[in-house]
């Protein structure tokens, strides 16, 4: 029996809206610390783990995943970041911070890991024509995992308490998973090229392993344009309450409906950025981000009015979640499906860099000169340079376009030449 590649995309969506719920961390932090004791610092501290080993674990265990298939890592995965979830709880019950480093930070983010690229690589062999819509529906999930959890969370933690939260949590994460692991497979060879117009497929540069793609100049480029992209965008997630409350106002209770929104942005930009790539294509794309942002941290320090404040992180953030998705597309036209889940692994330290470079620069910075406007002004630079980059590869992208063209065209009359010569 063939199966649905609408299903399969519905698999992956579950997968990946079961590890996004992660992102609603904050909503525990208060209960924990008022409840249990712990600092604020113990707490953030297994968010952090949890956070930096998810984007190493997907390089680390992207051949694994390629090996085992995707059924088997994203049971693998559910299993993982289920029982992280659920270990959390205990480590509730038991009173030991140190249990709940080892559940909720390494165990879950291990699961987080291995369960982001477990059906990235499948879903873009389902779309072959496609690419981004697929890998933008299933990014969908993960950055709209939060919107859900936390107010389940909130709910669950009044009504049962903390521990029970994260054991019925737990339990859901992994049924929600497991069940999304049981449908993925990848497509028969028959199936390949049945969906979409053939005309309309993104052909890639070529089939190559990772440890040929990483060997390419293009990788690199396009790793540091996603390394600059994510540390921006986690930099602006970090402290655009306090900052919009600092810089021009906000209250604290706008400023919370602000980073409501925000997800909002963060979500719907994976998928519509990821849409709009299947046609202007994923170079041009990184262009228009990195334009964007450029706007916005240069007119930011400058910006006094509320909604357009608002606007300009607003769009930062939906660049963030768009580079996201963008990410495994762009890597499978350079690079092919080949080995694309340890590809996209290795493209993943940026996620886990980003996460500690944004943080860290803006509170460096904050603290040395007491301001955040100096930071809009570190941030254009870097995306500045991020944008020269972006434009090289897109240019070098269409020279060896051209030169295949241009090959395509003379090989069949070299032949024809060839045979009138016979």
């Amino acid at each position: 029996m063939e199966k649905n590649r609408w299903l399969i995309a519905l698999s992956a969506i579950a997968i990946h809206l079961s590890i996004g719920g992660a992102h609603a961390y904050s909503v525990y932090k208060n209960p924990i610390t008022e409840q249990m004791g712990w600092s604020t610092t113990n707490v953030t501290i297994a968010f952090t783990i949890m956070m930096g080993l998810a984007g190493f674990a997907a390089a680390l265990f992207g051949n694994l995943v390629e090996k085992l298939g995707p059924r088997k890592s994203a049971i693998v995965a559910a299993v993982l970041f289920g029982s992280g979830q659920a270990g959390a709880g205990m480590a509730i019950l038991l009173d030991s911070v140190i249990l709940y480093w080892l559940t909720y930070g390494f165990l879950s983010g291990l699961g987080m890991g291995i369960g982001y690229i477990a059906p990235v690589s499948t879903l873009v062999k389902w779309f072959p024509d496609r690419r981004g819509l697929a890998t933008g529906m299933a990014v969908l999930g993960f950055g709209s995992g939060a919107l859900i959890t936390a107010p389940v969370a909130a709910f669950l933690m009044g009504a049962v308490g903390i521990s029970n939260t994260y054991f019925i949590l737990g339990l859901s994460y992994f049924t929600l998973m497991f069940l999304g692991a049981l449908y993925i497979a990848p497509p028969k060879e028959s199936q390949s090229f049945q969906h979409g117009s053939t005309s309309a497929k993104i052909k890639a540069l070529a089939q190559m392993s990772a440890r040929e793609a990483v060997k390419t100049k293009h990788f690199w480029m396009l790793w540091t344009m996603h390394l600059v992209n994510v540390t921006a965008g986690i930099m602006m997630i970090s402290i655009a309450s306090p900052m919009a409350q600092e810089v021009v106002g906000l209250s604290a209770a706008a400023a919370a409906t602000m980073v409501g929104l925000m997800g909002l942005f963060n979500g719907g930009g994976r998928l519509l950025w990821a849409a709009a790539s299947d046609y202007i294509g994923r170079q041009n794309i990184f262009i228009i981000f990195f334009v964007i942002q450029i706007i916005a941290f240069t007119m930011l320090p400058f910006t006094t009015n509320i909604l357009l404040f608002q606007l300009f992180i607003f769009l930062v953030v939906s660049c963030y979640g768009g580079g996201f998705s963008n990410l495994p597309a762009f890597a499978s036209d350079l690079f092919g499906t080949k080995q694309l889940g340890v590809i996209h692994g290795y493209l993943l330290t940026t996620w886990s860099l980003g996460g500690i470079f944004g943080p860290m620069i803006v509170t460096f910075v904050r603290n040395a000169t007491h301001s955040y406007i100096p930071v809009f002004y570190l941030f254009s630079i870097l995306i500045g340079f991020s944008l020269m980059i972006a434009l090289w590869l897109r240019y070098d992208l269409n020279k060896i376009k051209k030169r295949k063209e241009t090959l395509s065209v003379s090989m069949p009359l070299q032949r024809k030449l060839s045979s009138l010569k016979k």
